[in-house]
């Protein structure tokens, strides 16, 4: 990947750790450096503030059953689970991966905080979602899947959903290289970090697939520091 290519449109390529033949360890590798990605560039800021929006919204006395759509290694639910430990609310947590090498990493991370499941997110339609999150998983999808999963998450979340994902500029494109090579991550990492800026999305593109997906619903497209571009629902 260069600097110069052009970010006009989202790039089109496929990441390196999507592919079937990656080794188990590898992978898990890949993951453990990702985690620490994320929490260098505060990964978890719009999705936790995300819950705090909704949290006046209650569930009466049972726990919030929250999906993670794409839970790799399980660092969100992590810091979704410290998030109700300090507020006092009890949560069901569930996340849910296509990819069987998944697991094992966020289960060694998670223990019995949260249910894993292996599978494709339509499968666990009509379970009784409160919010639903995802967190770099869009950039990666169709746009005919990144239609279906918002309107799956319309259906589904009771009191609202948020895609956390990555914001299309030169800047971070230029520059996720260069802490790749500070924070000594796989070569894998260094290079699908920076694909994932340039396969991620800009404010227009994310309000015309919200018109074409969602049509008259109120959800929020917004920016957070840096260089992440969300999409929210809070009903």
């Amino acid at each position: 990947m260069t600097p110069f290519a052009s970010l006009a449109a989202p790039i089109e390529a496929e990441e390196e750790m999507d592919a079937a033949d990656l080794a188990p360890v590898r992978y898990a590798a890949v993951l453990g450096d990702l985690s620490r990605i994320n929490a260098l560039t505060l990964a978890a800021r719009p999705t936790l503030a995300f819950l705090d929006r909704v949290r006046g919204r209650g569930t009466g006395d049972r726990p919030w059953r929250i999906l993670d759509v794409g839970f790799g290694a399980g660092d969100m639910l992590a810091r979704i689970a410290r998030w109700g430990d300090r507020r006092g609310v009890a949560l069901d947590l569930v996340g849910v991966d296509l990819n069987p090498k998944s697991a094992p990493v966020a289960a060694a991370r998670l223990g019995a905080r949260a249910r894993l499941v292996t599978g494709d997110y339509r499968d666990l339609a009509g379970d009784g979602w409160d919010i639903i999150v995802s967190s770099l998983v869009a950039h990666h999808m169709t746009p005919g899947q990144r239609r279906d999963f918002l309107a799956f998450m319309e259906s589904e979340a009771a009191l609202g959903w948020l895609v956390n994902d990555l914001h299309r500029r030169r800047l971070p494109f230029m520059g996720f290289p260069l802490l790749a090579a500070l924070a000594r991550v796989d070569p894998i990492v260094r290079r699908d970090g920076q694909l994932s800026v340039g396969r991620s999305f800009r404010r227009g593109e994310w309000a015309a697939l919200l018109a074409e997906a969602l049509p008259g619903v109120p959800a929020r497209i917004f920016r957070s520091f840096p260089y992440r571009l969300c999409v929210e629902r809070v009903r």
